[in-house]
């Protein structure tokens, strides 16, 4: 009985494989990894090229990989690797916090992005949940993006404080599809005026036709994305 025990533990550990191009930080990454009773660290690599030719033989369930390395960098490692086998998880651990490097560890079939910098619960909690089909992204690497999506919706809302109260009503009957001159009937004044505004909200969203102005409209949520038109 005892055993079968020692199989069923071995059998539900996690497998992971160690990718970078320098011995030392392998070593202690290591030695954090197999201090958890469910780790195993059945292989490492001190390349690309090298990764590659070792998960073929060993399976693991995810791959940790430095990003600069000779021969192959682990971008286009990660991409071979979910191309060889897509049910290896592979999570990016690198000193780059970089969102052109995220975009293409994401876009090439990574589950995780953890900096070097990060504590060792971290890269554990990383695995976690990336082994339970998650997707982990470091607290630094979320307030970068957190960051940029911010600027993005102060950049946006500046276009849009830039409005008049007026413009504001006639940019949404407009992309609700009521013309000029239904606009001037419902607000009380004349059609010229309507295609005043209209020019010039346009002009202010840097918007050039009514199609456009409509994504506009729903993407600030103005009129109903299910049923943009009257």
């Amino acid at each position: 009985m005892l055993l079968g025990n020692r199989m069923n533990d071995a059998a539900n550990k996690i497998k992971l494989v160690l990718v970078d191009d320098h011995g030392l930080f392998r070593d202690g990454i290591r030695a954090i990894l197999t201090s958890y009773e469910d780790f195993e660290v059945v292989g490492e690599a001190g390349d690309g090229l090298e990764a590659i030719d070792r998960i073929q033989g060993l399976d693991p369930d995810i791959v940790l990989l430095d990003i600069s390395m000779p021969n192959m960098n682990g971008l286009e490692a990660c991409r071979r690797i979910k191309k060889i086998n897509p049910n290896i998880k592979v999570i990016i651990l690198t000193q780059f916090i970089n969102k052109g490097y995220l975009a293409t560890a994401v876009k090439n079939g990574a589950a995780g992005y953890v900096p070097k910098k990060a504590v060792a619960s971290d890269l554990v909690s990383a695995i976690r949940v990336v082994c339970d089909g998650g997707f982990f992204l470091h607290p630094a690497v979320a307030k970068m993006l957190v960051g940029d999506y911010r600027n993005m919706i102060e950049s946006d809302a500046d276009e849009y404080d830039s409005l008049t109260n007026r413009e504001r009503e006639v940019l949404q009957l407009v992309a609700e599809g009521n013309t000029s001159r239904k606009i001037g009937k419902l607000l009380h004044i004349k059609e010229r005026t309507v295609i005043g505004h209209r020019a010039s909200l346009m002009k202010k969203l840097s918007i050039h036709n009514r199609a456009d102005l409509v994504k506009y409209a729903i993407g600030k949520g103005l009129i109903n994305i299910e049923n943009p038109l009257h």
